[in-house]
């Protein structure tokens, strides 16, 4: 095999290893497709989310139950814009983005505080570290367990000084913080059966 026919092949696996990671997961709902579908040597789900689950102490299914709630998994998932003379695209409504949906100051705090000054939003590997880093912190400065999913994405949704003020959101916050208590049950429940 020649040299460009290599350089050639290399190219293509780089381009189809980088186009796989750009696609969201097409089944959010089942952690164990989620993982399946994003198993590659360069970005492996899975690995990353029990990587974060042992530096920060949130299980897993609390870390992918948040993300999926955030993003559904999109890479680039961004909030809504506002409209300017109702139609015109305007301003986006905050600066969250990526998987984890961080605003640019608390993302700035978790690269400062843990040094990651080349983490991204849309790596999935460092958005989930941002999270179970957030959780982390929720638990250890508001007394949250790092199990109770309703809390803590109580705190996540709303901010620390808020949810520290007492402030627990309106029923809409409360049935977002419930569906993802739901769906990191579900999503246990899974990982116990796709183990196997």
């Amino acid at each position: 095999m020649g040299r460009s026919s290599f350089s050639k092949i290399v190219a293509v696996t780089v381009l189809l290893a980088l186009s796989a990671c750009a696609t969201p997961p097409s089944h959010i709902n089942n952690v164990c497709a989620v993982f399946d579908q994003n198993d590659g040597w360069f970005d492996n789900w899975q690995a990353a989310a029990e990587r974060a689950e042992q530096k920060h102490g949130v299980p897993v299914p609390v870390l992918m139950a948040t993300v999926r709630k955030e993003s559904g998994f999109k890479s680039n998932a961004r909030p809504p814009r506002k409209k300017l003379l109702g139609f015109i695209p305007w301003k986006r409504v905050s600066s969250a983005t990526g998987f984890s949906q961080a605003l640019d100051g608390t993302w700035a705090q978790y690269q400062s505080e843990t040094g990651s000054w080349a983490a991204r939003r849309t790596s999935f590997a460092d958005a989930v570290d941002f999270v179970g880093w957030y959780h982390s912190k929720t638990s250890d400065t508001l007394g949250v367990a790092r199990n109770d999913t309703y809390n803590l994405y109580l705190a996540y949704y709303l901010g620390w000084t808020a949810y520290g003020r007492g402030n627990r959101g309106d029923a809409g916050v409360q049935r977002y913080a419930r569906a993802t208590e739901q769906m990191a049950r579900d999503y246990a429940a899974q990982l116990r059966q796709c183990a196997r």
